[in-house]
């Protein structure tokens, strides 16, 4: 366990030459907006440690030796299911780089798209892994020496399952195409939320007309930036259910809007006034244009996803690796729909399925 900012110093000083470091981070967010980082477990060689952020914090240290080790060209770090560890570490180290994600190799090499660290050990190395301490608070001191070996094994086997995959995806000729996977981690805007593009997260939003739909920007924008400022979830602030209603009934006087479902008298008495603020500044015309009627899906765009997924499928057969490793149904019910802005036509997708799509089309 690494908690001062001497071991930290030692600690970076040994790994400085390691061609290969394990990371994992725990991390807490259920009542924040922003993660808590609360332990980083780092491995080279044989050599495994904790990094203890919270009590480097309360000793006057934080993390910033760690700078050039995690962002060193010549060191590659092995993660598994990295993103969500990389919008962590994002603030406090910035952007780490470069990164071998196992979860990302693995779905090349034909494993599940979303196969867990776990898993994949016992199907790569045979080892079964504790699941003991999986919603430990890892927030709370002192972690037990149990909790430090569990958050410990998260890292050990990394090295080991990356040179397993490795060897499959040469095999397979696929280097490449695990090339062109894990550029995509290296962008640190993907791992920042633009308030200004947040509406299109909103879960649950009809087909909204235009007014409507700058509306949905503005409120989700407000929604996040509150968010951001007090570090509460954005659910705290006002719930996707509160926002979806707002939208489609247009509230603008104080009892309009605590009368609509769900409401809470809270977020009516602490935001009523910034809400109805936003709602009279859309300016949507009286009476407002009506919602748009949900459309019975096409029979004809349907039976086309559906062949265009057949295709897929055959494809991803012949090449034992999961469909959706080649294309979401998302992105194949864009390409019926007559959009070509989609993942499977680039890179190596577009060779190997994007134009038997396209010519299936």
């Amino acid at each position: 366990m690494i908690d001062s900012a001497d071991a930290l110093t030692a600690f970076v000083a040994s790994a400085a030459q390691a061609p290969v470091l394990a990371l994992d981070t725990e991390f807490m967010r259920e009542k924040t907006y922003r993660a808590e980082l609360c332990l980083l477990q780092v491995a080279h060689g044989a050599h495994a440690v904790c990094i203890d952020p919270l009590v480097l914090a309360q000793r006057g240290a934080d993390l910033s030796p760690l700078v050039p080790l995690l962002t060193a060209p010549g060191t590659v770090k092995v993660m598994h299911a990295a993103r969500q560890d990389l919008e962590v570490l994002l603030p406090a180290v910035g952007l780490v780089q470069p990164v071998f994600d196992t979860q990302i190799a693995a779905a090349l090499a034909g494993h599940p798209a979303q196969i867990g660290y776990a898993e994949l050990t016992r199907r790569l190395l045979g080892v079964d892994l504790s699941k003991a301490h999986t919603r430990a608070d890892w927030a709370r001191r002192p972690l037990s020496a149990a909790e430090q070996e569990y958050a410990l094994d998260d890292v050990r086997h990394l090295a080991a399952l990356r040179a397993s995959l490795l060897d499959t995806l040469a095999a397979k000729g696929r280097i490449a195409w695990l090339e062109e996977d894990l550029a995509a981690l290296a962008n640190a805007d993907a791992l920042r939320v633009d308030p200004e593009e947040a509406w299109r997260k909103v879960k649950g939003l009809p087909a909204l007309d235009p007014d409507r739909q700058r509306l949905a920007q503005n409120l989700a924008a407000w929604r996040e930036r509150r968010a951001i400022e007090r570090n509460r979830p954005r659910g705290w602030i006002i719930d996707d259910l509160c926002l979806r209603e707002i939208l489609v009934r247009l509230p603008t006087e104080m009892k309009t809007l605590a009368a609509l479902p769900e409401m809470q008298e809270s977020v009516v008495r602490k935001c009523g006034d910034e809400l109805l603020a936003l709602v009279r500044d859309a300016a949507i015309p009286d009476p407002p244009p009506p919602l748009p009627r949900r459309e019975r899906p096409d029979p004809a765009v349907l039976a086309l996803v559906k062949r265009l997924g057949d295709v897929s499928a055959e494809i991803a057969k012949g090449l034992e690796i999961s469909a959706e490793v080649l294309a979401t149904r998302r992105e194949l019910e864009k390409l019926a729909a007559g959009k070509r802005d989609v993942s499977l036509l680039r890179g190596w997708r577009l060779e190997v399925v994007g134009g038997k799509l396209l010519a299936a089309l």
